[in-house]
């Protein structure tokens, strides 16, 4: 599924991401963890080709990224890939429904099967009564799973967490931690998340620790 080889990442004459390889199978949850300034976020922000490496190369799904051009990216981000941020960067002016549908009008979806897997998804999410509701009426919770359903709506391959419970209290943290896995189970795609929060990573299928700009431990939870 995601195939990393080597890679690495400086910026200025820092280097952050120090030759760093590994491989995650399809329908694995698999977390990255380390002290803050370790390479997590660059690492993620990578994969999911919103940066660059320097050196190395990175195939998803059997297709190399590196070799893409800038339009070719854009499509196969947004028909591949899903992204959950600690900010929710919902847009404020649009409703909770508006804000999922989104990613399916840039695709040039139809309009009437958009609207419907929107809905199907925000009901699965527990939002059925907050569609016409915009961001500054939610709760924090209530955002991150409107987020989670935006990054579901083409139905991604791979999604991709940056430091998803950040903003979260404990409760709502652990409500967005079983959702990933009812979400795996359900939907069966491929998760990588970046995150501080130990509970979350001893439960996932994989755990890569980074520090330095390198991975030190790579476990597998059975």
């Amino acid at each position: 599924m995601i195939s990393c080889k080597n890679i690495q990442k400086s910026y200025d004459q820092l280097q952050v991401v120090k030759g760093v390889s590994f491989d995650i199978q399809k329908g694995e949850l698999a977390c990255i963890v380390g002290p803050s300034g370790a390479g997590k976020s660059t690492l993620l922000h990578i994969i999911g080709t919103l940066d660059k490496a320097d050196a190395g190369s990175i195939s998803i799904n059997n297709q190399e990224i590196s070799s893409l051009k800038a339009a070719e990216l854009s499509a196969f981000r947004n028909k591949y890939l899903g992204f959950v941020f600690q900010f929710h960067h919902l847009l404020p002016e649009f409703t909770a429904l508006e804000n999922v549908c989104i990613p399916a009008f840039i695709a040039k979806k139809s309009e009437s099967e958009t609207l419907k897997r929107a809905k199907e998804l925000l009901d699965f999410l527990g939002l059925k009564d907050r569609l016409q509701h915009k961001p500054n009426e939610l709760s924090g919770g209530e955002q991150q799973r409107v987020s989670v359903a935006r990054a579901l709506m083409n139905q991604p391959l791979l999604i991709l967490a940056d430091e998803p419970t950040g903003n979260l209290d404990t409760e709502r943290s652990e409500e967005l931690h079983q959702l990933f896995f009812d979400l795996r189970n359900e939907f069966k795609q491929t998760f990588v998340i970046v995150t501080h929060n130990d509970k979350l990573a001893d439960k996932a299928d994989r755990k890569l620790v980074m520090k330095d700009g390198l991975i030190i431990a790579d476990t597998t939870n059975v």
